[in-house]
């Protein structure tokens, strides 16, 4: 098996006077650095970060200072302030933006799907007729895209000659590119069913020994898109029956929510479902959505 290498990290240059200290880092993120980050991470994502996230971006941006060479919080700060930091803004963006997945989360959304949104698809359109379309929002490294196109390829009867197609789409350029390879360590499938792994993944050999990839028949079936949410002109022509926008909304503020469900609403098939995370809740916001169960919503037929 062959992976893209990460390309490119070494692109951005400190501006012209900032010193570097490998060894670590000099100064802790202060109050004033956090704040510049805070509101800039907001402006270029609509992430809303509270004080008590800080630990966590100062921990996220560690490796990236050490990959610029770049000794502390302050000549990194001064990087994004400067013309030469344009291109740096989106690489902020995409170590905020990774967030834990894994595959088959939330099982619970899976039974769904094939209890009421398959069905109702079939119903609408025919078991051999029409196309089952559906949009994981927030990939991150593909665990959630390949757990749909694993559970649609098992529950789907090939006689019945289904079509569907999933596309996937992420803030992060970084993580896509892990995500389009399909290749995850071992640890990261344990749990999957031992039937639907030999069927769907290989196995890898040689120096790609103790990791997975995603069949090629699978990982055709998914197309990824660099996408940022907030910015409703999304590069598709159909719409969906079936969104998954999971555990993104509670980085946003209220107003941020609110415009986001708005954006995917629109793309919602009428009778289409919204999948949110099961900590999150459309609940104090206006969307037009029915509740169906708790983070499930359906947009509703004319």
């Amino acid at each position: 098996m062959r992976s893209g290498r990460d390309a490119g990290v070494m692109a951005v240059r400190p501006p012209h006077g900032v010193q570097s200290e490998i060894r670590g880092l000099s100064s802790e993120l202060d109050d004033e650095n956090y704040e510049f980050l805070r509101r800039l991470i907001y402006s270029e994502s609509r992430i809303h970060l509270g004080s008590d996230k800080r630990a966590l971006v100062a921990s996220r941006l560690a490796k990236r200072l050490r990959e610029l060479r770049i000794g502390s919080f302050d000549a990194y700060c001064e990087l994004l302030r400067s013309n030469e930091g344009v291109e740096e803004r989106r690489h902020l963006v995409d170590r905020i933006s990774t967030n834990h997945t894994q595959f088959f989360r939330e099982m619970k959304h899976f039974d769904f799907i094939r209890d009421r949104v398959i069905p109702s698809w079939q119903t609408r359109k025919g078991s051999a007729t029409g196309v089952l379309r559906v949009w994981s929002a927030a990939c991150s490294s593909g665990e959630e895209p390949y757990s749909l196109a694993i559970f649609l390829a098992e529950h789907l009867a090939p006689s019945a000659r289904a079509a569907w197609q999933i596309e996937a789409s992420d803030i992060s350029t970084r993580i896509l590119e892990k995500a389009s390879t399909g290749i995850y360590p071992a640890d990261r499938v344990n749990g999957m069913r031992h039937d639907w792994l030999q069927r769907h993944f290989q196995k890898g050999v040689g120096e790609w020994s103790g990791s997975f990839r995603v069949k090629d028949s699978l990982r055709d079936r998914v197309r990824f898109h660099h996408l940022n949410l907030l910015e409703p002109n999304y590069p598709f022509q159909q719409p969906f029956q079936l969104i998954l926008c999971r555990n993104v909304m509670i980085y946003f503020d209220r107003a941020t929510q609110e415009s986001l469900v708005s954006y995917l609403s629109r793309w919602l098939e009428p009778g289409g479902f919204l999948m949110v995370g099961h900590s999150e809740s459309l609940s104090g916001i206006h969307h037009g959505l029915n509740l169906v169960q708790p983070a499930i919503y359906q947009k509703p037929a004319p």
